[in-house]
């Protein structure tokens, strides 16, 4: 299973390694390595591998160039900057000792006050360095308004994209997002090396690394089967770097490659209808939610869940609000702090990846302008089969997602595990999860992005949460949303692609000689 992130934190991606080895298959999971070294460890049954992946070709050739015309006194962009800077902060420390060692001196001489030709240098060679720590410093402020100034988005940039997509087509993405082969160039030979059957390629990034090992493979003449896991609708997403050539150049990466691909998965119906469409697939792409994984035992069974009611530092019939998932503006947690002065009594826990990120600073920040800093409280992801318990403790699951075409089309993972901890929900208006709260009743809808719906909505759950929680004893409901319910459309998959190869049997090991069927780079 090929992912471009470091494995943890993606529920998604654990739950399909450790499910598939359970299934029978052989399974490894390829991640990138945060920190440059490679790691490797089991879970359940799957082997994680994650390869250190420099990145090159993720920096423009402008990076690397001095900005004559607009900065013509920056530092180059080749560290010499930093270096520098680090230099005279030496220098001035040195100054400062020798100075304290002068003083020293004089008073031990009785003199009071230093004095000599020793003195008087110093004391030139402390403006001298002051001056340098003045034109240093001059300078590095004018590499980085060179840095800000050049974002590719400029008329040169959208002329550019439009250039190179006239000229290449689907392959103009090799001049777009050239940084894509950075992933290819560390996963590539680790894939290789595994010789797999068939190949899970998570997400944009990965289809081109999966596609590229399975026509090498051809080339040897091996077949490996090429399964697709669209996490989104990249048109419709919000470009990850502040460029007019990032998200054109990751579509034509992606609509190069999908044609390889001998199956496709996704999220949400209504995503695999935009895939079907936007592809031309021949068959619609079968649907594996982000749903929890209900009977998985962790590794360590003993573990204590812990009360998130006692993180907030709060009583149980505090009325508390929760959010749990990324942390970012488009996710819409502001309006759950702006809503606080309108609710006295109810708190509110941000349960996010990054608790000590900008964006989350800026809500507390906000929180104390407001007076009620006290009443908000960030906490950190807990592992992921503990999700579903910890949540359980607050009283309304929130999802207040702003309209962006992926947020429309989807029932995201944050709403599954909140059916599972059995909270009433106020969600807003995006159009499918809108639609099914509506109809299984299990909360209420607000508009997005508006505080005084929001503060309806809330009020109208805490009258009555029984009436919302109550939705959630309709038969079968919360069984079609656990993991191991899509672990059979996954298992399915793998199988109608792979139906002569050998698999041992669920739980058991392979016969002596036989060659289990390898979804090592693919699960």
């Amino acid at each position: 299973m090929l992912v471009d992130n470091g494995v943890d934190g993606d529920s998604r991606v654990q739950k399909a390694a450790r499910s598939a080895a359970e299934a029978g298959w052989e399974v490894v999971l390829l991640g990138r390595a945060p920190v440059g070294q490679p790691r490797t460890w089991q879970l359940g049954g799957a082997q994680v591998r994650l390869v250190p992946m420099p990145e090159p070709l993720a920096k423009r050739r402008h990076e690397f160039r001095r900005a004559w015309l607009r900065r013509p006194l920056a530092y180059p962009p080749s560290g010499i900057a930093a270096h520098r800077i680090q230099a005279v902060k030496a220098w001035r420390a040195d100054l400062g000792v020798r100075r304290a060692a002068l003083t020293a001196a004089a008073r031990e001489a009785g003199s009071g006050t230093p004095s000599g030709l020793s003195w008087h240098a110093l004391r030139a060679e402390e403006k001298l360095a002051g001056l340098a720590r003045r034109w240093v410093s001059f300078r590095n402020r004018q590499l980085t308004q060179a840095r800000r100034g050049r974002k590719l988005d400029g008329p040169w940039d959208r002329a550019y994209t439009l250039f190179w997509q006239k000229l290449r087509g689907d392959g103009a993405w090799r001049r777009l997002e050239p940084g894509l082969w950075d992933y290819e160039l560390a996963y590539g030979p680790v894939v290789d090396e595994l010789a797999p059957d068939l190949i899970h390629a998570n997400d944009f990034r990965m289809i081109g690394v999966g596609a590229r090992a399975k026509i090498r493979a051809a080339a040897k003449g091996r077949r490996i089967a090429l399964v697709w896991d669209a996490h989104e609708y990249l048109p419709g997403v919000q470009p990850w770097r502040d460029n007019a050539r990032w998200l054109p150049g990751n579509v034509a990466h992606e609509r190069e490659y999908v044609p390889y691909a001998d199956a496709t998965m996704t999220v949400s119906g209504g995503l695999a209808d935009l895939l079907q469409g936007e592809h031309g697939l021949t068959e619609r792409p079968a649907v594996v939610l982000n749903a929890p994984a209900v009977d998985e035992l962790p590794a360590d069974p003993t573990a204590p869940v812990p009360d998130i009611r006692a993180l907030c530092g709060i009583g149980p019939q505090t009325p508390l609000l929760v959010y749990s998932g990324v942390a970012a503006a488009k996710r819409g947690l502001g309006v759950m702090v702006e809503a606080l002065p309108e609710l006295p009594d109810a708190h509110v826990a941000l349960v996010v990846n990054k608790p000590a990120s900008a964006y989350v600073k800026g809500l507390l920040t906000r929180a104390g302008e407001l007076g009620v800093a006290g009443r908000v409280h960030v906490l950190p992801y807990v592992p992921h089969h503990q999700v579903v318990p910890f949540l359980s403790g607050a009283q309304v699951g929130v999802i207040p997602i702003q309209h962006w075409p992926n947020h429309e089309i989807a029932l995201i993972t944050k709403f599954f595990e909140y059916s599972h901890a059995r909270l009433p929900l106020v969600v807003s208006d995006v159009r499918t999860m809108a639609e099914t709260v509506r109809e299984t009743g299990q909360g209420e809808v607000f508009r997005a992005e508006d505080v005084a719906d929001f503060v309806r909505a809330v009020r109208a759950v805490l009258a009555d949460p029984t009436r919302y929680r109550a939705a959630y004893e309709r038969p079968g409901l919360l069984a079609q949303w656990t993991w191991e319910a899509q672990a059979e459309v996954l298992d399915g998959v793998y199988s109608r692609l792979l139906p002569d190869r050998p698999r041992p049997t669920p739980g058991t090991a392979p016969a002596s000689g036989a060659a289990p069927t390898s979804v090592g780079v693919g699960a």
